[in-house]
């Protein structure tokens, strides 16, 4: 006897949403959203790269004063950052602020190398996105809105995101967790 409350039932994707996030025409779309957001990491990452305050002798200095800075955002009757991330900046962060600033400074960088190249773009995309929530918890706006949506749709349309990329020939190499690729598929 089956129950048909129990039965799951597959809804399609709207056709829009279809065309724009899996449509191989709308690449050329992802393209330029990938150049730009790549343009913006690969250049903030590579500009920390060569500083003293982010990874030369005073490694951490420059994650110090962003976290002194968010902290005193975090007070008030309506602080623009929550106590709970209040807490993960100076617990956690600010103790260990040479090691944070060296991943920011890479990691930013290699997620504009991998948006540019369009190399495993929703990986590099959910990162960058990361990044930019992050900031916009510690009270930083600047152009992280922009780059968090921007990020956002480059992650929903990962399919067909990189496909004017290298994710044309890994992705199919590569596979999903759910549908391996010819690297992993037996033989």
């Amino acid at each position: 006897m089956t129950n048909k409350r129990m039965q799951q039932t597959h809804f399609e994707d709207p056709p829009i949403t279809k065309f724009f996030f899996a449509n191989s025409k709308m690449a050329w779309l992802w393209l330029l959203v990938r150049l730009y957001v790549g343009y913006a990491w690969l250049t903030a990452g590579w500009g920390k790269i060569g500083s003293p305050a982010w990874t030369g002798d005073s490694a951490g200095a420059s994650i110090e004063g962003f976290v002194t800075r968010a902290l005193s955002k975090a007070v008030g009757d309506h602080p623009d950052v929550t106590g709970w991330y209040a807490w993960f900046l100076e617990a956690v962060v600010n103790p260990n602020a040479s090691a944070w600033a060296h991943a920011v400074a890479y990691g930013e960088f290699l997620v504009g190398v991998g948006l540019i190249l369009g190399a495993l773009t929703g990986i590099a995309a959910f990162f960058g996105l990361v990044m930019n929530l992050s900031f916009l918890l510690a009270g930083t706006v600047s152009s992280n809105p922009v780059l968090f949506t921007l990020a956002i749709l480059l992650v929903l349309a990962w399919k067909v995101a990189g496909y004017y990329g290298v994710d044309n020939y890994l992705l199919p190499a590569l596979g999903t967790p759910w549908q391996p690729g010819h690297w992993f598929r037996r033989r």
